[in-house]
């Protein structure tokens, strides 16, 4: 581009108060950044929230009616649980289709045609007549729903100035967080006064609403050129040069293994609690999910704690405190199996929160790539350990839940020893 010709893309990229110039040393580029504090950015950051927020109140909403299927369709509780594995299993693998087909389609089209064929499909589920064809849907809408996480952070990372990058980013981990949470809660207190086909159908229809106010409210993409072309080589070098980085495998296992232990809690915690002596009602059960408040604290006070006294001593400790809340909810008092499952929900965010955010800091290059691959372990785990729970449940009850999850807390502990040794290196 001539001098002249940055001149007048410079003139014309300034009006508005929504933008600001980024220029490099080797030439002048002019970024169209979305502000903080303008009424662009404010858009931008709630309508990500709610993208957020519609994304794991989808994803999670059967997770407190995973009890009510056992007995509807006459299957196991590991059987019931692929309601929720076989979504997160999908989209872990979307994950990388999306972010590949967000580079010819747009983000912003990828993310609302993804939230309303999910939503869709929730409300699809409140209507079938057979258990398999729940489980057709299901695995459709996690599929679907990965073009969603996929490309939050990319539309946020192109899009917002990075000075007020990081306000954006924590609103829409927020959103993710109160989706899960909300979910949970409006799907239980729905199924005990109605049925789970209500439940089911509010909530999708509540996806929908989010889907339009998401369009209606996020900016065009400004910064974004999309690309004809799709080289497949270069995506498989970026992952296997992550791989063979001998710290990223490392935290890759501490998602897979620390999620794997989070979900199997709140999987077969229901089970045990909606039968004698507890006894809770679907309504009871769904806001024992309110303890993600706890986590949605506990991710904000770790990445600030981390930096006054160390990521790795922060993650080793939310490990330890999620082992201790997993062992104190063999207690057969109810208070303290609620405590023990707060304590979970803390450790686990806080250690998924630096965990995360290591693999940023530890990837060398296409960091991007690096996250895929740090998501794929996360969701893998939830699906995986997720059912195989399942069967601890049947063997021997919530004592042999509460063991797997220790030996995966275990692992967990073990892989986060070692990535802090290599990254002391």
């Amino acid at each position: 581009m001539s001098s002249a010709a940055q001149q007048a893309e410079i003139s014309t990229s300034i009006d508005g108060p929504d933008l600001k110039i980024v220029a490099t040393q080797a030439s002048v580029v002019a970024r169209q950044f979305l502000t903080r504090g303008t009424p662009a950015y404010k858009r931008a950051s709630f309508a990500l929230f709610l993208s957020g927020f519609s994304t794991f109140s989808l994803l999670y909403c059967v997770q407190p009616l995973m009890p009510i299927f056992a007995h509807d369709f006459s299957v196991s509780p590991a059987a019931s649980s692929l309601s929720l594995s076989l979504s997160t299993g999908f989209l872990a693998f979307a994950i990388f289709c999306a972010a590949a087909v967000s580079e010819g389609f747009g983000r912003r089209s990828l993310m609302f045609v993804s939230l309303m064929g999910a939503a869709l499909c929730t409300i699809a589920c409140s209507l079938v007549p057979n258990w398999h064809l729940l489980l057709v849907i299901r695995a459709l809408e996690g599929f679907l729903l990965g073009g969603v996480p996929a490309v939050a952070m990319t539309y946020l990372a192109e899009e917002i100035d990075p000075r007020g990058l990081g306000a954006s980013m924590g609103l829409y981990i927020a959103g993710n967080a109160f989706g899960g949470m909300a979910g949970r809660v409006v799907t239980g207190a729905i199924a005990e006064y109605l049925s789970w086909r209500p439940a089911l159908a509010a909530v999708g229809v509540l996806g929908l609403l989010t889907a339009i106010g998401f369009m209606l409210l996020l900016p065009p993409s400004r910064n974004f050129v999309p690309r004809k072309d799709f080289n497949a080589g270069f995506h498989l070098k970026a992952w296997l040069g992550h791989v063979r980085n001998p710290a990223l495998p490392l935290l890759f296992t501490i998602g897979f293994l620390a999620m794997g232990a989070f979900v199997t809690v709140y999987n077969y915690a229901g089970f045990r609690l909606v039968a004698a002596p507890f006894n809770l009602t679907q309504t009871e059960l769904g806001l024992i999910f309110t303890a993600y408040l706890f986590g949605i604290a506990a991710s904000w006070a770790a990445g600030s704690l981390g930096d006054r006294v160390g990521h790795f001593a922060v993650m080793r400790a939310g490990i330890l405190i999620a082992a201790a809340g997993a062992a104190v909810t063999l207690s057969s008092s109810l208070p303290l199996i609620i405590l023990g499952i707060v304590l979970v929900t803390i450790g686990f965010f806080a250690t998924h929160s630096v965990a995360s955010a290591l693999v940023g800091r530890l990837a060398r290059d296409t960091k991007g790539h690096a996250s895929s691959l740090y998501l794929l372990a996360y969701y893998l785990g939830s699906s995986i350990a997720g059912s195989l729970g399942g069967y601890f449940w049947l063997a021997d009850g919530w004592s042999a839940v509460v063991t797997f999850i220790l030996v995966l807390l275990a692992g967990c502990l073990v892989a986060a020893l070692g990535v802090a040794r290599l990254a002391s290196r």
